[in-house]
């Protein structure tokens, strides 16, 4: 069984792989400094904001900080990832009996999202308008892509090379992805919403991919 998703832990690592120390630090400080970037763009804007003020507010070097990332946009990275790890994390568990639906309205009834979901969210709202944002979160939903089409090949018995595995996993990715973006734009103004609300997103997204193309 994998353990829950920190910033250490990528939706590629195995689940049976501890990241040495090396890369856990290294795997902390991307995540630190993804929470830096969120919060400059989201208080002075992307544009205003520039490479060596997230260097700075990290307390880190301009130049640290562009051996871990290409551009300033993609310093956020870890933190779109980080969502898509817990949901991966929690496919882990879904038991063999259960189906898909009831398996993730009994998981958001029961659990708690990460404490970082009001800055993914702020951040998923952002690339509604930003492009390279944008092209950031469509990138972890492809790295996430083929994690997904192991997942779902390991449980029906296929391979994640099936035809068949690769639509199953990106119609799971894309409810994924869907969900996300109705749930953070439909309760921007909504500090208080959660569990439910994003249960009800999730589930409704969940159920229009389950049934099928309707044309």
């Amino acid at each position: 069984m994998r353990e829950a998703p920190t910033p250490e832990r990528g939706p590629a690592a195995a689940a049976d792989v501890r990241p040495s120390l090396v890369q856990r630090r290294k795997a902390a400080l991307r995540f630190e400094i993804s929470q830096a970037a969120v919060r400059l763009f989201t208080s002075q804007g992307v544009t205003a904001t520039t490479g060596e003020q997230i260097a700075r507010a990290v307390g880190i070097s301009a130049r640290t900080m562009w051996r871990h990332f290409p551009t300033k946009e993609s310093c956020v990275l870890p933190l779109l990832s980080a969502g898509l790890d817990f949901a991966v994390a929690e496919l882990r568990r879904w038991p063999p009996q259960m189906s898909l639906l009831d398996f993730f309205a009994e998981t958001c009834r029961v659990g708690e999202l990460p404490a970082y979901t009001p800055v993914i969210l702020d951040l998923i709202r952002m690339t509604a308008t930003d492009l390279a944002l944008r092209s950031v979160w469509l990138q972890a939903h492809d790295e996430a892509l083929p994690v997904l089409g192991r997942l779902l090949a390991q449980r029906s018995g296929g391979s994640p090379d099936d035809l068949d595995v690769k639509v199953h996993a990106a119609t799971l990715n894309g409810a994924l992805r869907a969900a996300a973006e109705d749930f953070a734009q439909r309760y921007a103004d909504d500090p208080e919403a959660s569990g439910d609300e994003i249960t009800a997103c999730l589930l409704a997204a969940l159920r229009a991919a389950s049934e099928g193309l309707p044309y």
